[in-house]
Formats: C-alpha cells, sequence, structure tokens
C-alpha cells in the first residue's frame, strides 16, 4: 500500500496545479460553494437537503480554494457530530472519514476524539461486512455481487484509515475480471461495455494495489482514446457522444496516476478551453463548475471536477 493515502495525494497535486490561478477567480468558486451550505452545517446538491455526499465535495473544494478556517467550519463540525459513521454504507462512510480528517488537518478538531482506540479495526469489520464472494466490495452486506466502484472507495477507505486490504490479491482479480476486450472495464459482472468511471476506479484500485502493468496500461490507455471527445474533455462511454466534468477528471487523473502523459491523447489547451469557454465551458462566470454543455447549473460536486481538471492540467489562465 502507498504511503500516502491517494485522495491526500490527489489534494496535493490539484493544490499545485491551481497554485497559479488567480484568488479572485478562486475567491469566486470558494464563494459559490459556501452559497449551498445549509443553515445545519452541511451541503447541499442541487435540490433537497445537505448531505454528505455533496458536503465531502465542497469540503474538497474548499480545500482547493483556500482551506477551510475554524470559524467557518464551526456549523459543519455541528452537522458531521449529528452523523455516526457506524450507520453509513460505502459512499458516505468515504465521505464522513475524509471530511473529518480534512477538518482535523485545517482546524485541529477530531471527530473522532472521543472512539475507543480501536475504532479503525472496527470500522474495518464494518467495510469486510460488504465482502462479496467474488472478490470485491458491494454498497451494503445485502449484495452479492461486488461493484468496481464500490470496491474502490473501499480501497481508498482503507488508505485513509492506514489498514492494508485484507486479502488484496482477491481484489486484485475482482478488478482483472470486469476488464472487457476495449481495454476498459464495467461496474459490475454481466455488464459488456466498458465506461470511463469504472475503469478509472478499477485502473487507480489497481496501481493503488500493485496490479498494474505494462500491458494493463497500455489497456487503459486504448480505451480511453476511444471515449476522448474532439472538444477537450472525456466521454462517460463510446455510446455517449458528449464529454462531461465527471469523466474528463477521472480521464485525467487516471492517466496521470498510471503513469501516462494525458498530452499523448488530449492537448492541455484543448482541455483548459473545455472548462473554460465563455459559451460552451464548464466554468460558469458566476461561480461554479456545471457537468457538461447540457447542463444549466453548478453544483458542489461538478465544482471539485473542474477545479480538479485545471489542476490537473496545470492551468495558468
Amino acid at each position: 500500500m502507498p504511503d500516502t493515502p491517494f485522495l491526500l495525494q490527489l489534494a496535493q497535486r490539484l493544490n499545485a496545479g491551481l497554485e497559479h490561478l488567480a484568488v479572485s477567480r478562486l475567491q469566486r468558486h470558494r464563494q459559490f460553494v459556501f452559497s449551498q451550505q445549509m443553515p445545519d452545517g452541511g451541503f447541499r446538491g442541487r435540490e433537497g437537503d445537505s448531505d454528505l455526499y455533496y458536503t465531502s465535495f465542497a469540503v474538497r473544494c474548499l480545500g482547493l480554494t483556500g482551506g477551510i478556517s475554524s470559524e467557518e467550519a464551526s456549523t459543519l463540525i455541528d452537522y458531521m457530530a449529528r452523523h455516526d459513521w457506524r450507520t453509513l454504507e460505502a459512499i458516505d462512510l468515504l465521505n464522513y472519514v475524509y471530511t473529518a480528517l480534512a477538518i482535523q488537518t485545517f482546524t485541529g478538531h477530531d471527530l473522532f476524539a472521543n472512539e475507543s482506540a480501536s475504532w479503525t479495526q472496527s470500522l474495518a469489520r464494518k467495510l469486510e461486512e460488504t465482502r462479496t464472494p467474488d472478490g470485491g466490495y458491494a454498497k451494503s452486506p445485502t449484495n452479492s455481487i461486488g461493484s468496481t466502484y464500490h470496491s474502490f472507495l473501499t480501497v481508498l477507505t482503507y488508505e485513509l484509515l492506514g489498514i492494508v486490504v485484507p486479502q488484496p490479491n482477491r481484489l486484485i482479480q475482482f478488478f482483472y475480471d470486469r476488464q472487457r476486450d476495449d481495454g476498459g472495464f464495467v461496474e459490475i459482472a454481466p455488464m459488456k461495455s466498458s465506461g470511463t468511471n469504472p475503469t478509472a476506479a478499477a485502473a487507480i484500485a489497481l496501481q493503488r494495489l500493485g496490479g498494474m502493468d505494462d500491458e494493463l496500461r497500455e489497456d487503459v490507455k486504448l480505451f480511453l482514446r476511444e471515449v476522448r471527445s474532439g472538444d477537450g474533455g472525456f466521454e462517460a462511454n463510446t455510446r455517449i457522444p458528449i464529454a462531461d466534468g465527471l469523466s474528463t477528471f477521472t480521464g485525467l487523473s487516471t492517466l496521470i496516476d498510471i503513469g501516462i502523459d494525458p498530452e499523448t491523447l488530449i492537448p492541455r489547451k484543448q482541455v483548459i478551453q473545455f472548462v473554460t469557454h465563455p459559451e460552451e465551458g464548464l466554468e460558469l462566470p458566476t461561480g461554479g463548475f456545471r457537468g457538461g454543455v447540457w447542463d444549466s447549473q453548478a453544483d458542489t460536486e461538478y465544482t471539485f471536477y473542474g477545479l480538479g481538471i485545471l489542476g490537473l492540467v496545470g492551468a495558468e489562465v
């Protein structure tokens, strides 16, 4: 297992890539993120109340735009304290752990301070309850088929806890079994057509687990070549002819993580144009980023992806 968790490495990479962006521009997006905070201290999506998913993305955005002060974190801490990690499923569990660690990093407040000394082992046991017979991990203990995405999330959560994934070779084989002839990966076993995001999840997880080799690296590159878009982004799969912020971020992140220069597939200037085009780009002049040209509004998740794309290519515009 690598010494530094993937999510922390990613945050460091993005912060370095964004350091040349104008402060005023970052502040505009920061203000948008705070506009999504609810009275309970959490952050919301496009509709409804706050939740851990969008709160986690909001905190990641704030980390890229100046960090979080103790004063700014006060109501957020109250929101987090109302959740019990023991009741959370895979996605929210990762979001909770990451957000809690981010709060501790920025403010020193430890949401796990009152837990027993063995809380990380208790959390690990909870993760293992979702292990499936195929060697992967599912959303909940009631699922019998492993999910590429949830298996990836479990790897990231174990990294944050500083614990090695149990039986890593079983998990590596699980990911291998999700690869298809086009070089990409699928979300669940019955699927036949690969997707950009499952491919990113599998490739990055395999890189972390020591299951990546040159042949597989080339397979991933060839698949991502098939889903690149002429406008500078990546498409979700070969059947959707429109690039989006999520797929572009995961595609770029995957290439970098497995040691391939993204420039060999998509020119950096084209990627920046995809994000910043005044009419068709992801970045909105009022702050925040949208999902794609088809989208009309921003949210904290896509704002993270937008900032992330610019950070990955080291934008200086």
